[in-house]
């Protein structure tokens, strides 16, 4: 009568089952593990950029509003100096546009919020706040000086914030 082998796990996988399963805990610890704004040792700091982070995000989502919906109202009132009043109504789309693209940024910034892997969030978060940045610069060179105060300069801050928790 012939024997039967039945095949083990040991003999197609190296290592020992107990090896195996320490393995399996290391990647599970690697998906389980505290999300990134409790990975730094500077809490303080991790605070501080969530609320900027958080802050500079609303402030685009204002801005999508604002040249989506309301660009012939709250649009001439923050862009008084830098658009004649008859140019609004003839601008609306591309002002619609522009919104849109502020939304994105926006969604970009609150989405950081939500990556656990500390690397990854630098990296989109690094990412997002320099196209706000150079947006920020660029919308202060040719609409108006004032856009780099409030879009470019609490991205920066919070950029050089970020780069010194990454690093």
């Amino acid at each position: 009568m012939a024997t039967t082998i039945i095949p083990r796990i040991e003999d197609y996988i190296p290592g020992s089952a107990s090896q195996i399963c320490q393995e399996t805990k290391k990647i599970k610890l690697l998906y389980l593990r505290k999300p990134f704004y409790l990975s730094s040792k500077n809490k303080t700091m991790d605070t501080l950029l969530i609320i900027l982070k958080t802050l500079i995000a609303l402030e685009h989502l204002y801005i999508l509003y604002m040249e989506m919906f309301a660009w012939e109202t709250l649009g001439k009132k923050t862009f008084k100096k830098a658009l004649p009043d008859h140019m609004f109504k003839p601008t609306k789309a591309l002002a619609a546009n522009q919104g849109l693209y502020n939304g994105f940024l926006a969604a970009g910034l609150l989405w950081t919020l939500f990556i656990q892997d500390p690397n990854w969030n630098a990296y989109i978060s690094i990412f997002f706040l320099s196209c706000i940045v150079i947006a920020g610069t660029y919308g202060a060179l040719t609409a108006s000086k004032k856009i780099f105060m409030v879009q470019a300069l609490p991205a920066i801050i919070t950029l050089l914030i970020q780069l010194y928790i990454s690093l």
